[in-house]
């Protein structure tokens, strides 16, 4: 009876354990579907001015501490957490520095367009 018992719990908890990482990589594809076509449209157009500095900041420091927490996680990794936030916060840091470097010079132009006028 008490194997019987053990049994089913071990078996419940096992079908609870698959559908954690299911859900899991689910959402580590759902995420990385997400961040790319922003990144890759950046990255070849180098058109930021739609973007907003202070959210793809934002997103790259959760993105980072999403990845310290799948490493810290005990018993083991968490591999789906880690990978998915290593792309994004990769895809995050990408956009973020061509936006700065975009708005730096976008502001040195305006202002020797300033500067000729006077």
């Amino acid at each position: 009876m008490v194997a019987a018992i053990f049994n089913l719990k071990t078996k419940k908890s096992m079908e609870q354990g698959i559908v954690f990482e299911i859900c899991g990589y689910v959402a580590t594809i759902g995420m990385i579907l997400g961040y790319l076509p922003q990144a890759i449209t950046t990255i070849r157009t180098r058109n930021t001015d739609g973007i907003a500095l202070p959210t793809f900041l934002m997103m790259g420091i959760g993105s980072l501490a999403f990845m310290l927490q799948g490493l810290l996680h005990k018993p083991e990794i968490i591999w789906s957490l880690f990978l998915t936030n290593l792309v994004t916060a990769t895809c995050s840091l990408i956009v973020f520095s061509i936006k700065i470097y975009n708005d730096y010079f976008k502001k040195r132009r305006e202002n020797k367009k300033c500067c000729r006028k006077s």
